[in-house]
């Protein structure tokens, strides 16, 4: 499931406050990446990726948890894919 705006060969439009869960599975490479327009919002996800989240480039608050972490974009962002299941936001 991606409903993300493509724009681009392996790249896709995030919006302002786009708020993403990364699920990072231990002794796996391949975590989930749930990704929502906004964190207040109560609908369905946007997107959800098999993969890991390599780096952050963007403005945005990064709050670790058991299972991995919440990154809450504060500017609008790019979300790249650099090699298979690899992602990045810049």
């Amino acid at each position: 499931m991606n409903h993300l705006l493509e724009i681009g060969d392996r790249s896709w439009r995030l919006p302002n406050h786009a708020h993403l869960v990364v699920y990072e599975r231990e002794g796996s490479e391949r975590g989930l990446l749930t990704i929502y327009d906004c964190g207040a919002t109560q609908g369905p996800p946007k997107a959800q990726l098999l993969g890991t989240l390599e780096s952050v480039e963007a403005d945005a608050v990064i709050d670790p948890n058991p299972t991995g972490r919440v990154v809450s974009l504060r500017e609008a962002a790019t979300l790249e894919e650099v090699e298979s299941d690899r992602y990045r936001i810049a």
